[in-house]
């Protein structure tokens, strides 16, 4: 059986599934139930400065994006950090850790950016046992406009100067979290690990206003007629989060640096992708408020078939094992070619894949034959694109089948090459054609 056991960082914990530090997290009795359920670990809901608490609405909180069998898709949040006595939640995080030696136990903290207030703080964290802390430098609302969360993870300057901060003042290891919303995430992830971090995890939320009320005008979650932009999570963005894991596991200045991914985790073979992708470990929160703490138990048998099916025995087997094959655009294979073949007997006859490529795309595929209605590619019209097979509703219906070296392509007439080349030797590449002058 799969070993799922987690060393990340120094911090052990019996698997890699983390709850996010959100509401889920913002007590002791969720966290309890959590480790109960089984859970690996958690990361506190974000702590702030000792003094008046954090103040957050008494009304709706969330937005949110559903698919047409109103599955949940995506999620708003325009709620604060903690808004419980600083006391309180350090309090009952000992106790946790007391009862809960074998899990990880992570505190996130916001404060003010400025030294003293990191000093201050970093010792009465350490003073619950905690096994960590997690900088948030992500939440895009209400704290980004008092000069915290993601008004700090924008500047790379700010989060090396408290990363450092952080490192000179606790002997817990520093995790860096991370905002997605900024240009090139390389630049923010780079910056924390000048500053000493000892791992990244990323993304928080994308800044987003799910949808707009159109009768009272005003946006989604609406606060007595008004609405604010909030953090937009869920499994919508997990595409957006894979990228951004991805491009710091590959990139030479922070390859290496270890990544708690983040982002849309909603099953196991989510978790499996943003481990093979770089990740360390996974944190879930939508998940868990969809579907309950019980989730876990999924992901984790899941994970654990999966790994005894591909014979692999501990999660080092898998972790960064995709980051290879990730690569910039202008280095993929141009000589590759693929053609789109239908099995006809899983054909439902739908249309769909006709339409979509008939009306958007190259008018590759039938849609009668001899007068019957019937469906097949036309091997001299198709590209490769692969629509089709994005829009069958049943699956494997469509497959891709590459063209074996020596193939004639009926499309361009010419013979599938068996060598490898890019764009940047393309005689079609005005830069090809400086550099061979």
């Amino acid at each position: 059986m799969a070993d799922l056991r987690n060393n990340f960082v120094g911090i052990k914990s019996p698997n890699p599934f983390w709850l996010a530090s959100a509401p889920p997290t913002d007590k002791a009795y969720n966290v309890e139930r959590a480790f109960k359920a089984g859970w690996g670990g958690v990361v506190w809901k974000t702590l702030g400065s000792e003094g008046p608490p954090v103040v957050n609405v008494n009304g709706p909180r969330y937005g949110a994006i559903w698919g047409a069998d109103r599955r949940l898709l995506g999620l708003n949040n325009i709620e604060l950090i903690t808004d419980r006595p600083l006391q309180v939640n350090l309090q009952e995080m000992k106790q946790v850790k007391m009862n809960w030696p074998d899990r990880a136990l992570i505190a996130s903290i916001m404060v003010p950016c400025v030294e003293e207030e990191w000093k201050a703080i970093l010792p009465l964290v350490e003073e619950t046992g905690a096994d960590g802390i997690e900088l948030n430098f992500g939440c895009p609302h209400g704290m980004s406009e008092r000069g915290m969360g993601s008004a700090v993870g924008q500047v790379p300057e700010y989060i090396e100067m408290v990363v450092r901060w952080c490192k000179q003042y606790t002997r817990m290891p520093v995790i860096t979290k991370l905002t997605p919303n900024i240009t090139d995430i390389r630049n923010p992830a780079r910056a924390a690990k000048r500053g000493g971090t000892d791992a990244v995890s990323l993304i928080n939320t994308i800044n987003s206003i799910t949808s707009v009320d159109l009768d009272n005008f005003a946006p989604v979650p609406s606060v007595d007629g008004k609405g604010s932009h909030g953090g937009y999570c869920g499994p919508a963005v997990k595409p957006i989060a894979l990228n951004m894991v991805s491009e710091i596991a590959r990139d030479p200045e922070t390859y290496g640096l270890p990544i708690s991914g983040i982002g849309g985790v909603t099953t196991w073979r989510d978790a499996a992708e943003f481990l093979v992708l770089g990740a360390g470990n996974v944190q879930v929160c939508t998940a868990a408020m969809t579907y309950g703490f019980k989730i876990v138990q999924e992901m984790i048998s899941g994970l654990s078939d999966w790994m005894d099916e591909k014979g692999h025995r501990s999660l080092s087997d898998i972790t960064g094992r995709a980051v290879p094959n990730v690569t910039d655009w202008k280095y993929l294979n141009l000589n590759y070619v693929a053609k789109a073949h239908i099995d006809q007997d899983a054909c439902i006859k739908c249309g769909r894949c006709h339409i979509a490529c008939e009306d958007t795309s190259h008018q590759a595929i039938t849609s009668m034959v001899n007068g019957v209605r019937h469906f097949e590619v036309m091997e001299d019209e198709c590209v490769g694109c692969n629509l089709c097979v994005n829009v069958c509703p049943v699956e494997n219906c469509i497959t891709m089948v590459g063209l074996e070296p020596g193939t004639l392509d009926q499309r361009t007439g010419k013979v599938v090459e068996p060598t490898y080349a890019n764009w940047t030797t393309h005689p079609n590449n005005p830069m090809a054609q400086v550099a061979a002058e």
